[in-house]
């Protein structure tokens, strides 16, 4: 069981003085969509077609908590001053000999540009070698998003592979760049010495 509801404190981490990334909860609902809207014509191009319910309180809300529920996803928020300003999301958790999980992640437009989105992405890492125990995290961007491409390699990811028509984003399937990072060597399971 992924420790989200029963001890979440354990995959925080403080990423600036004023910014933390945490698990999600249902009350950060208005935040996030404050968030999104925000954010929605610079997400557009990477992501899929949104229905305006996307951007409701009340949907968000129950969206999250069944998040919440679910032994496979760790939903993360960077917030600071208590607003969302952004995600990251360890998605499709395979625990066993293969260890392995995806992650995606975005930040608020009002806040690109911090560095943001780079220390989420090595937080994630370390929470997912040292709390998680995975040994490897996956993650494809748009063939053409170069921005994130340089998160996924400043965090230490690399490129193992190309996928055409691989994610259905913006009204049409895009080819993707595939990227992993192999955390660590040990043993299945196994913590860390």
């Amino acid at each position: 069981m992924i420790p989200t509801v029963s001890a979440p404190e354990v995959l925080t981490a403080d990423l600036t003085d004023s910014v933390q990334l945490r698990v999600l909860r249902p009350e950060d609902a208005a935040s996030f969509c404050q968030a999104q809207l925000r954010s929605r014509e610079q997400l557009i191009p990477f992501e899929p077609q949104r229905a305006e319910q996307w951007y409701d309180t009340d949907f968000q809300a129950a969206r999250f908590a069944e998040l919440l529920e679910r032994d496979n996803v760790v939903p993360w928020v960077l917030v600071e001053d208590g607003r969302v300003i952004g995600t990251a999301t360890l998605s499709n958790i395979v625990l066993g000999p293969w260890r392995n999980g995806d992650v995606g992640y975005w930040v608020d437009v009002a806040e690109v540009g911090r560095g943001l989105a780079t220390a989420a992405l090595s937080a994630v890492c370390r929470l997912a070698d040292k709390v998680l125990l995975l040994h490897r995290i996956a993650a494809s961007t748009n063939h053409d998003n170069t921005r994130s491409q340089r998160v996924l390699l400043k965090c230490g990811f690399e490129q193992y592979g190309f996928a055409p028509n691989y994610l259905h984003i913006n009204g049409q399937w895009r080819d993707s760049n595939l990227y992993q990072r192999i955390l660590n060597d040990r043993e299945p399971g196994e913590p860390p010495a």
